[in-house]
């Protein structure tokens, strides 16, 4: 049950659906759900260890609402953590590390086609963490599991849904850059121009977002205050 929950309410954020600031209620989760308040409250404080969710004493749960300062931050640690990834796994992939990456290309390629949104951005960060488990440190797995949750939920809250059909693209590129093993300079360039036109994506999606959110503010008709407001 706790496993249902979590995944549930994971699935829910990578949707999209969910915007920052959003309240997510245990009672209401426990109703929809069918489950306990219990259930829900681990699942709640699982997802705020892994900083997909903010956890307030005494407020309860709410959908991030990050800075683009925050944002800048975790896809600057990004970069030089997958700088390093792709140096070391640099030609030192076996033919089934290469297999296992390909075939994890074609699981995102269909999920986009399927219109499963919240899966096709799950699977583009399991496919870092993919490349993490090849790296074989405990360390560095852990630490790009947590970049990784920061960055899954900016791009689903931020980038268009349109934008995870360049993602199985981009992942092919760089399996064939380490792959090959032709040119260091090639593979580290193609792996940060994918990181570095989704931050782009992401951020003018934020901006985007906060500049609607103000003119509605001004203009007395805060829509997404007056939606939760009551939650509060």
């Amino acid at each position: 049950m706790d496993e249902r929950v979590y995944g549930a309410v994971s699935k829910a954020l990578l949707s999209g659906k969910l915007r920052p600031g959003t309240p997510l209620r245990e009672r209401a989760l426990a109703e929809a759900l069918g489950c306990t308040r219990g259930a829900v409250r681990k699942a709640l404080a699982r997802l705020g260890s892994e900083k997909r969710l903010v956890l307030e004493h005494n407020r309860g749960a709410f959908v991030p609402n990050p800075s683009i300062d925050d944002m800048r931050g975790i896809y600057r640690a990004r970069r030089i953590v997958e700088a390093g990834l792709v140096t070391t796994l640099f030609g030192n992939l076996s033919r089934d590390q290469v297999a296992a990456l390909r075939k994890h290309v074609q699981a995102e390629q269909k999920a986009f086609k399927e219109g499963r949104r919240e899966d096709a951005v799950r699977l583009a960060g399991d496919f870092h963490l993919l490349l993490a488990e090849m790296a074989q440190s405990e360390e560095l797995l852990s630490y790009i599991k947590r970049l990784i949750s920061n960055t899954e939920l900016y791009k689903a809250l931020y980038d268009s849904a349109e934008a995870a059909s360049c993602a199985p693209r981009e992942h092919e590129q760089i399996i064939e850059a380490l792959a090959t093993g032709k040119s260091l300079d090639k593979a580290l360039a193609v792996a940060l121009e994918h990181l570095d036109e989704l931050e782009q994506r992401v951020i003018a999606g934020a901006a985007a977002e906060q500049e609607v959110d103000l003119a509605t503010l001004l203009n007395g008709g805060a829509s997404s205050n007056k939606l939760h407001s009551h939650d509060h």
